[in-house]
């Protein structure tokens, strides 16, 4: 529930002001001092603060002065007498988000006050967004996931990041291959040159040649002037062949003389030119077999295959799901100019309870049709069968995973905090830490020892 700091000395007037907002909704916190009512202000504070501006002592303009001193984004809506309206469009010009003259219907004093609180919430999660950026490393805000997979795949990008080694990368379709492959790129010593990305898959047969290594006038019919390749345009940064397996095998031997070699050979040149390129290849086929079928060079596959990582897919990382899709629901309020509605049950049970056979690329159309609010729930989302859900989980399974995904997800709002969740959750806190043990929910630093 939203929370309203009333201050006013007069008495009747607060305690009308009180109930009707109550009415409305409103968790009042009411106080003739205004000293007292200071106390109750913090920068992490979600609601706004009402007051008069006539009082004796501390007056509603320090009252401003203070609420802004503790935190510039905490509107402060003054009500004033008639006689204060100048000194009101004064502080307003000093940081007041409003003034409300005297006498006014409670209706009025409650719409001024749910925009304000709009705006707070913005604010508040806008300043989350840029603490958490600050936190956290470029790979980690892109990886997002703190399942033992994810830690360990963000430490390989880290340990392989300022290296010129080439990397295959291996994961299912829409595991964010291309997202590893930037992220290596651009955490490393090449991160000043071009990142060239290549989906083999998409080129038509006749032309990938020449879209890979470029060509000389004359070459072919049709070549009228000089092409730069995209490997050589690539020079001094990184190359990404995303699905390497569908390369054509002829073009696969120029590819591999290029990796050995590290030069480059246009169409219709007889010269060859130096390249300073990283290689990074992605495949969501098991190369091995492939090779071993014949349907891709083993030559090839042997020289890429010296160093690889693997991207989990989302249905061995559940865990992060909730953490996910958070993030993913903030980049799409960030594309589309919407606040991001607050999580339901359906919607967290949706998650936990799905495969995702498209992974995060599928978890991304969810977060942007919540956002949109065109999320209609998942149209493939498992059946009870005989007791038995088609994810394979017993009903104490699944209802295990639903409370750990709304625990998960409560955390993940109030930013690893302990008394807000368990608040909200309608929980002690030892029920709070039990569950968590219980359920197995990774531990925050910043929940340990919050004692506010």
């Amino acid at each position: 529930m939203s929370q309203v700091i009333l201050i006013d000395d007069d008495d009747d007037l607060r305690l009308s002001l009180s109930q009707g907002l109550e009415l409305e909704g409103y968790e009042v916190l009411d106080f003739a001092d205004p000293l007292e009512a200071l106390e109750s202000v913090t920068r992490r504070f979600e609601g706004i603060v009402v007051s008069d501006i006539r009082m004796p002592g501390m007056g509603g303009i320090d009252v401003l002065k203070a609420v802004l001193a503790i935190d510039p984004a905490l509107p402060v809506i003054l009500i004033t007498g008639h006689g204060d309206v100048p000194l009101a469009v004064q502080a307003m010009r000093d940081g007041a988000y409003d003034f409300i003259e005297k006498p006014f219907p409670t209706l009025r004093l409650a719409s001024v006050v749910r925009r304000a609180l709009h705006m707070r919430r913005l604010a508040l999660e806008n300043r989350s967004l840029r603490e958490h950026l600050e936190s956290v490393s470029a790979v980690e805000e892109r990886l997002v996931g703190r399942t033992p997979a994810m830690r360990h795949l963000r430490d390989e990008i880290a340990a392989l990041a300022d290296t010129d080694a080439d990397v295959l990368v291996r994961g299912d379709t829409g595991t964010g291959k291309e997202v590893v492959a930037r992220a290596l790129h651009d955490s490393g010593s090449r991160s000043s040159g071009h990142f060239v990305a290549i989906n083999c898959g998409a080129l038509p047969a006749d032309i990938i040649e020449s879209e890979l290594f470029g060509h000389e006038p004359g070459a072919f019919t049709g070549a009228k002037s000089k092409r730069v390749g995209k490997i050589e345009h690539a020079n001094g940064g990184t190359v990404f062949l995303d699905e390497i397996e569908s390369m054509p095998l002829d073009l696969q031997v120029k590819l591999l003389r290029v990796i050995e070699q590290r030069v480059v050979e246009p169409l219709g040149s007889n010269k060859v030119k130096p390249l300073d390129v990283r290689f990074v290849a992605a495949s969501k086929a098991d190369l091995a077999k492939e090779s071993q079928a014949g349907r891709f060079r083993a030559d090839l596959y042997y020289r890429l295959n010296v160093i690889s990582l693997t991207i989990p897919s989302l249905k061995e990382r559940k865990e992060d799901i909730p953490l996910l899709f958070h993030h993913l629901a903030r980049e799409a309020r960030a594309r589309y100019r919407r606040d991001i509605p607050p999580m339901t049950p359906a919607l967290e049970a949706d998650l936990m309870g799905y495969d995702w056979p498209g992974n995060v690329r599928e978890l991304r159309n969810v977060a942007d049709r919540w956002v949109l609010g065109l999320w209609r729930g998942l149209s493939s989302a498992p059946q009870i069968e005989d007791g038995l859900t088609s994810s394979g989980h017993s009903l104490s399974d699944q209802l295990a995973l639903y409370e750990k995904a709304i625990i998960e997800a409560e955390l993940s709002r109030n930013e690893g905090r302990m008394k807000p969740t368990y608040e909200a959750l309608g929980l002690s806190r030892k029920g709070l830490y039990d569950k968590i043990r219980r359920l197995g929910i990774a531990a925050h630093a910043e929940t340990e020892g919050d004692d506010i």
